[in-house]
């Protein structure tokens, strides 16, 4: 038979012992700052000791679990050393499999395998180490783990009958652990990896989720506070808030009286009232979000008011509050993290709204037609995680804050230019720059843009063809990865024509995707259109991309020298 009785008992053995590694490693990757260590592409000195102990651990750990075979162990050590390796990185595979190697030998369990283990550990560790670039590119890591964990079993077993003394004794071991530990321990590797990475991935999942009810608010409410912070559109405003969030009231107030009120309350908290939760008073008078956690909190001044608690979001104009959004509950305790998230979400965004309409006043020489360019080009997504980043650096640095507020007002200022018929090169690059470091902002140097010019670029081009595609690179192709990557921007000139790339690095699609990616892709599509309405056919897009290693776009433009 391909497999023994005996060793099917080592190999189920071997596969518990990988599960309650498994379900250890579930456990702390559930912690915030562990996974934000792991997410990190400049780790600290303490990052990495600290993933170092954890991963050498995992390893000693297995040693300690294994099961005695012949005057040797079968055991998990491997998984820990190797996914430590896989996802940490050179640095974290090398160290883990030293500390755990050197272990195995130094307490010398095991008998006669000890100098054999604890060189093929490091061996191991050294090729986690060597494929954590391949790892990081690849869709599928679950499988490679599974096939490196095998591979790295091959090699002890290997290491051990060139080591290991008597000769005999090793064979027999090999013949009888060879197998189990191959198979087994490569099963455990992969689910490690499958649960690490869901689990890295979780956090923005869950945001992702918890944003998908707000920009379904921003997008019905996006028209509304742009006329005005008045009793009329806050009374919409807070209608279609209370539709869509599972919340038992909503209301607004300016600075001193209710606005709107929707929801449970309703007969004490109307319009035109001042405002009646000394909660509320503070928050606007401070600027600062507040959570209410029971009725007294609230304050209200009511005796029988139904609501119990509640998240209080202040309202700005030209960083000064002017107002608050109230979600509440009527139940105490009831506000919860999502529940405050949500409302910081909302309120940035309905600032931003506020703020746009005093924009809206000073650019009244502005067609009603160009202004509809500009909304229909706003991206509520993109807006939504401007405006959080901005609001979580306030307090942090207030200068990068202005400065980021800047570039966001330069980025949609840059969707006006859809009115021109032609831009300048630089122009183009000033509405890149103006989104990159919004996104470098959230992302820090995990996405980046390089620019590599070729000739004289004195020349116009159609408005917003270039910028659309560096924010579908960085959206679709460096966001969806889990490390570091670029965007490449090639102009050269060639005779009359300029030839433009725009490359990432990131994910890449299949070749099913590309074939279909004008109907997946708005963006891409109406650059694609637009270049082809201008200048004929022989002009729209051309792209090429590999699944793990990026995507290119290529583009030509007629030169239309500036005078």
């Amino acid at each position: 038979m391909w497999i023994t009785g005996g060793e099917w008992g080592l190999l189920l053995s071997l596969i518990s012992q990988g599960g309650l590694i498994v379900v250890f490693a579930i456990i702390l990757f559930r912690v915030h700052l562990f996974r934000k260590i792991v997410l990190q592409s400049h780790k600290s000195f303490l990052g990495y000791l600290l993933l170092i102990t954890f991963f050498g651990g995992m390893g000693i750990l297995g040693t300690y679990t294994g099961i005695p075979v012949q005057g040797a162990l079968a055991n998990s050590r491997i998984v820990g050393v190797f996914v430590g390796g896989l996802i940490g990185g050179p640095l974290v595979g090398i160290a883990s499999a030293l500390l755990a190697g050197i272990h195995r030998w130094a307490v010398d369990i095991g008998g006669f395998t000890s100098l054999a283990c604890m060189l093929s550990t490091i061996v191991e560790g050294c090729l986690a180490a060597a494929m954590h670039g391949y790892f990081v590119k690849s869709n599928q890591k679950w499988l490679v783990g599974m096939v490196g964990g095998a591979v790295a079993e091959m090699l002890q077993m290997i290491i051990i009958l060139l080591v290991a003394k008597p000769y005999p004794q090793a064979v027999d071991l090999v013949k009888l652990i060879g197998i189990p530990m191959i198979v087994g321990n490569a099963l455990g590797i992969s689910m490690f990896v499958a649960i690490s990475v869901t689990l890295l991935r979780e956090e923005e999942e869950i945001a992702a989720r918890q944003s998908q009810k707000v920009l379904e608010i921003v997008g019905t409410t996006l028209p509304y506070f742009r006329k005005g912070y008045t009793e009329e559109q806050a009374l919409k405003t807070a209608q279609v808030i209370k539709k869509k969030l599972s919340i038992a009231a909503v209301a607004f107030t300016d600075r001193e009286k209710i606005l709107a009120h929707v929801g449970i309350g309703e007969d004490h908290h109307t319009p035109g009232m001042p405002i009646q939760t000394e909660m509320t008073r503070i928050g606007i008078l401070q600027g600062e979000v507040q959570v209410a956690y029971s009725k007294e909190d609230i304050g209200c001044s009511h005796p029988h008011c139904p609501l119990k608690s509640a998240v209080i979001v202040p309202l700005l104009r030209a960083d000064t509050p002017i107002g608050a959004l109230k979600l509440y509950r009527e139940r105490e305790n009831a506000i919860s993290k999502v529940d405050i998230e949500v409302a910081k979400g909302l309120g940035s965004l309905l600032s931003l709204q506020i703020e746009l309409s005093q924009l809206d006043k000073r650019e009244q020489l502005l067609s009603k037609a160009r202004l509809r360019a500009l909304q229909s080009q706003i991206n509520p997504h993109f807006l939504f995680n401007a405006m959080n980043t901005i609001s979580s650096l306030i307090s942090e640095d207030q200068q990068k804050a202005k400065d980021l507020l800047m570039n966001l007002s330069d980025y949609y200022r840059s969707r006006l230019q859809l009115a021109k018929e032609f831009i300048t090169l630089e122009a183009e690059f000033e509405n890149i720059n103006a989104y990159m470091a919004i996104e470098q902002a959230r992302f820090g140097d995990k996405i980046s843009v390089r620019y590599e010019i070729h000739g004289d670029t004195s020349f116009l081009i159609p408005p917003l063809i270039l910028q659309p595609l560096v924010e579908n690179a960085v959206k679709h192709g460096l966001q969806k990865s889990m490390y570091p990557g670029s965007v490449v921007i090639t102009v050269a000139i060639e005779s009359d024509e300029a030839s433009i790339c725009i490359a990432d690095n990131g994910v890449g699609m299949d070749e099913a995707l590309l074939a279909n990616i004008f109907e997946q892709s708005h963006g891409l599509d109406n650059v694609h259109q637009r270049l082809i309405n201008l200048y004929g056919n022989e002009y729209g897009l051309k792209i090429a991309s590999k699944v793990g290693e990026g995507t290119k776009v290529w583009l030509r433009i007629p030169c239309n020298i500036e005078s």
